[in-house]
């Protein structure tokens, strides 16, 4: 079993940054795909970003491309979502995923273990 917590929400202007925190318990970390997604008010959860095992391969969704980074740090068990100038549209609960493939995918129904979310909140 896989327990994932996110950090490092909160409420920002529009044109602001935001890093957050996923940390990961376990001894398998190293060897989980990892992926970010988002899910607005009355929207589905959005695929965000996605990091294989071991960093190799690395997948955005189009709209947060050159604003967004993911990274992980599998000596720390954590992965991170720096977030770089900000938008009104980016607000949402954040949530970290863990996959028992190295992958890294863009698909939730891929992920097997979620954290409990963090809410970002852009004001225009």
């Amino acid at each position: 079993q896989v327990q994932l917590v996110e950090s490092g929400g909160g409420l920002v202007q529009a044109g602001a940054s935001l890093r957050l925190s996923c940390a990961a318990s376990g001894r398998t970390f190293s060897s989980y795909g990892m992926g970010w997604f988002r899910q607005a008010p009355g929207k589905e959860r959005e695929f965000v970003a996605a990091i294989s095992s071991r960093g190799g391969s690395i997948y955005y969704v189009d709209s947060v491309k050159g604003r967004f980074t993911i990274s992980r740090d599998n000596a720390k068990n954590t992965v991170y979502l720096q977030m770089n100038s900000l938008k009104p549209e980016d607000t949402a609960v954040y949530y970290c995923a863990a996959q028992r493939v190295p992958f890294g995918t863009m698909a939730p129904n891929e992920y097997d273990y979620w954290g409990q979310g963090t809410q970002v909140t852009v004001s225009s």
